[in-house]
């Protein structure tokens, strides 16, 4: 039966409070559980729809696009399967604290919990990763649900919303009310509380301040880093939020990631202070809870989050504050310099030093591949400075952030929740959001066999991304845990993959296979000034990432080498 649009439907309703607070973009694999909601996006031409291959992709887009946005990122799917290929991303946004709206087209209201065709509850589904799941019951509370998902997914810690909507509450006629949420006002700090923050500072000889993602904001990374000069305090930035702070800078102390050198976690641990500002202090920034100590820390701590819920959940803060980490930096950086001259600065040069080494570019001989530290350091010599890095997951992505030199604005764009497939999306993204950056997609082969087809809308549209894979014919990073746990005993970590640049060309790109280093700097240089996709397929050593001595044999290519 052919339904006849109408400009006041509830998915209109819906669409029209979307586009009121400012979502101008939707990802979406279309299903016959939202046909009505896909009807109406065609009297929206102010949102731009973005037709994925791939529910995860779709997911990890919306992601992306909100980590770039500070505004929900929406991803629509049908039900059942579609709902369940983009819970990935639902996880990925509830690891990196992005807001997220996934909309889920729902069986007809009255097969609801009947077991019906693709039916599933996603209430018990997503209740542990979502910060709120609503399943509309009629047609007059979408526009209201659509209002408090959006508030929701961006109060407190941000957060992924789950809408789900029964294909027969999308095509009534309902008002349609164009409401706007008022924008959050950042909590301040009591005057008290900074008069305590500040006399800590005043006493402290080697303080560390640890900055997280709430400081990816517009004023977040000036804030920051007023603070940091104001008192000469060094920054470590916490897991994957390398952009937050200059790389370059005399104050940048590291980062607090998988794999932060034990010497440099002892520095670390060294200090007499610790503010922790805009950080959740996960179990990786604090290296499994041991640093700063569990549950009271042998350091005095100043623990600053927005959300309630943090502050003083795993550490006992000697100051916790449920407030705005970039007013609390801008707050504390009016006051009164407490730098204790040398001393401090001892300390600051002593960090600066210990992250230098850490930093520095490795040589390592191998003789099956090209090292993948040697395609991000040409990468690192010729990357304009407002390139974004879009990573997948694994063993090749760890020279980037170890020895990139991320400074402002160029960006890092990679998951906390360690999920391969979130690379190839997340460039596509991230170009559209930006459409005049250089971004630079990384990502392996086994990552690519996940989500590369979401290149095809790279090439659809015309966006200029450079994809360079590192192909080892193998799952490096388990295979690397395997090398350590269960020497030479290799199961399931080889990998058969096809000509990766005949997959580029069939989809209309240029793509080049190197296998030699030499062959990089030019290759990258090409592909920088690309402005159509450009595709790099590189022959990736396995050696270079497994322990001296171990067994390195991968998979063969599945098919012979087209060039």
């Amino acid at each position: 039966m052919t339904v006849s649009a109408e400009s006041n439907t509830s998915s209109h309703a819906l669409l029209k409070v979307f586009a009121a607070n400012g979502i101008d973009r939707v990802f979406v694999v279309p299903g016959e559980s939202y046909l009505g909601v896909l009807d109406a996006l065609h009297d929206f031409p102010q949102i731009d729809v973005v037709t994925c291959r791939h529910e995860s992709g779709a997911a990890f887009m919306a992601g992306a696009d909100a980590r770039l946005t500070g505004r929900p990122g929406v991803a629509m799917v049908s039900r059942g399967p579609g709902a369940t290929n983009a819970s990935i991303g639902v996880h990925a946004a509830q690891q990196d604290a992005v807001p997220m709206i996934l909309l889920i087209g729902q069986v007809p209201k009255r097969d609801v919990r009947k077991e019906a065709f693709q039916e599933i509850d996603y209430q018990k589904m997503f209740g542990s990763m979502a910060k709120w799941v609503v399943e509309v019951s009629t047609p007059e509370e979408l526009a209201a649900a659509a209002f408090k998902a959006i508030r929701v997914a961006t109060s407190g810690t941000p957060g992924p919303v789950v809408m789900v909507v029964p294909e027969d509450v999308q095509q009534a006629a309902v008002p349609q009310p164009g409401w706007v949420a008022a924008a959050e006002s950042p909590a301040q700090p009591a005057p008290a509380t900074l008069e305590r923050i500040h006399g800590l500072l005043a006493q402290a000889r080697r303080p560390l301040i640890i900055a997280g993602g709430a400081f990816n904001r517009p004023d977040g990374r000036e804030a920051l880093r007023r603070l940091a000069e104001r008192h000469t305090v060094p920054v470590a930035v916490s897991f994957r939020q390398h952009d937050l702070f200059p790389n370059t800078h005399a104050l940048y102390a590291g980062d607090l990631d998988l794999a932060t050198p034990a010497a440099q976690v002892a520095a670390f641990n060294s200090s007499d202070l610790i503010l922790a500002l805009g950080t959740r202090l996960g179990d990786i920034t604090t290296q499994g809870y041991v640093f700063p100590a569990h549950p009271k820390p042998a350091q005095a701590l100043v623990h600053c989050y927005p959300d309630p819920h943090i502050v003083n959940q795993h550490f006992a803060a000697d100051v916790g504050l449920v407030a705005d980490p970039a007013a609390t930096a801008h707050a504390l950086a009016n006051l009164p310099a407490t730098g204790r001259g040398l001393a401090r600065d001892d300390w600051a040069a002593s960090l600066r030093a210990i992250q230098q080494r850490t930093a520095s570019w490795p040589e390592k001989a191998v003789d099956d591949g090209v090292p993948f530290v040697s395609v991000v350091r040409a990468l690192a010599q010729r990357t304009p400075n407002d390139v974004a890095i879009c990573l997948d997951a694994g063993t090749f992505a760890a020279p980037v952030y170890r020895h990139f030199p991320f400074v402002y604005p160029q960006r890092l764009m990679a998951s906390q929740s360690g999920a391969m497939g979130y690379g190839t999306p997340a460039a596509v993204a991230t170009q559209l959001r930006h459409p005049d950056r250089k971004v630079v997609c990384l990502v392996g082969d086994g990552g690519f066999m996940m989500t590369g087809n979401e290149m095809a809308a790279a090439a659809e549209r015309g966006l200029p991304i450079l994809f360079i894979v590192s192909n080892n014919n193998c799952y490096g990073s388990i295979r690397l845990h395997q090398a350590r746990t269960y020497p030479g005993r290799y199961v399931g970590t080889n990998l058969s993959s096809p000509d990766f640049t005949m997959m580029a060309r069939a989809f209309g790109m240029q793509a080049e296979y190197l296998t030699r280093e030499d062959q990089l700097d030019a290759a990258i240089a090409r592909g920088l000034a690309s402005d159509r996709p450009y595709f790099l397929e590189v022959r990736t050593s396995l050696a270079a990432i497994l322990p001296a001595g171990a067994s390195h044999a991968a998979g063969a290519d599945l098919l012979p080498r087209g060039d």
